[in-house]
């Protein structure tokens, strides 16, 4: 559904939302502002337990991505357990 564009009347179709008013839109605040008490009990991501990994840009060939992703959520994790194996070999 990548690139899945959608029309007004489409949009118009789902929405029974009634625009915001420019008054509305000024009186708005952050959720954790407006519902400190419920904002607090959502949980959040605490501190990394493990070593954080670098971000960086790496250029794989078609058939590696292809072999990977068949595999479904989780590939890139599963291309760097891959790699980790092969450098603890070396």
């Amino acid at each position: 559904m990548t690139g899945q564009k959608f029309t007004q009347a489409d949009m118009d179709a789902v929405s029974d939302n009634p625009d915001l008013t420019e008054d509305q839109i000024r009186s708005m605040v952050p959720f954790a502002q407006a519902f400190p008490e419920l904002a607090a009990k959502i949980p959040t991501r605490g501190p990394q337990k493990a070593a954080k990994k670098i971000s960086t840009t790496i250029r794989l060939s078609p058939e590696v991505i292809t072999h990977f992703k068949a595999g479904g959520p989780g590939w890139q994790a599963r291309i760097d357990s891959a790699l980790k194996e092969w450098v603890a070999g070396h």
